[in-house]
């Protein structure tokens, strides 16, 4: 027996094929729809994500690059200040250690090298090369014995030799300006180099800043 309100479907008996129509085309159009941003997502996030190391990348290279500048300004001024005592160097890698902050780290640091320079911080000539393989030891300002993670491969600046007196040394006329200048071997910290084969696995950062010598009378 037929119920509902006459005139419809239920009270007839007889299903509106029309309903049906109007039913098939919603669900077309909501998998239509699903499957456009499906898509849509599929070729959109890969940039989204290179997009996203890409800033994560920069946020590490800069501070990598920041906390070399700052660790050859604070080198670069422990040189000045320590002169030509025999534990100059020492002071200065120490400060090469201290100054590098996390994330960056010491052991990327591949070289030093304590230069002699001009006034405009150009390198003349005699210079102390150190390298990661080895170790300096080193007394500190009390006397108290010290190790730096860093080996002398050449030397041609003597800290001996260093001219930090007002009237100036032998064939000078003024104090040196010293400089020190750091090569860091940065790592990707990403995977982002994995999409630029050709980049390696890193590469090399340097660094340099020279001050003038405190004098002494």
């Amino acid at each position: 027996m037929a119920t509902g309100k006459p005139g419809t479907a239920e009270h007839t008996g007889v299903t509106d094929i029309r309903n049906f129509g109007t039913a098939r085309r919603g669900r077309l159009r909501r998998s239509t729809a699903t499957g456009q941003a499906l898509v849509e997502f599929v070729l959109v996030f890969p940039i989204f994500f290179v997009i996203i190391l890409a800033i994560i990348e920069f946020g590490f290279t800069m501070n990598a690059w920041v906390s070399v500048d700052f660790a050859t300004r604070d080198a670069a001024l422990a040189a000045a200040e320590a002169g030509s005592a025999d534990s100059g160097d020492c002071s200065i890698l120490r400060a090469i250690d201290a100054g590098m902050t996390t994330p960056a780290k010491n052991h990327a640091v591949t070289e030093v090298r304590v230069f002699k320079a001009d006034t405009n911080g150009k390198p003349l000539g005699p210079v102390n090369v150190y390298d990661r393989n080895g170790t300096t030891s080193c007394p500190l300002a009390d006397g108290t014995a010290s190790t730096v993670a860093y080996r002398l491969v050449s030397e041609s600046y003597d800290e001996s030799s260093r001219c930090n007196e007002l009237q100036g040394c032998n064939v000078q006329t003024t104090v040196d300006t010293i400089g020190v200048q750091i090569t860091y071997a940065y790592t990707w910290a990403t995977p982002l180099h994995l999409l630029m084969p050709t980049v390696g696995p890193g590469y090399l950062m340097v660094k340099s800043n020279a001050m003038r010598m405190e004098p002494v009378l």
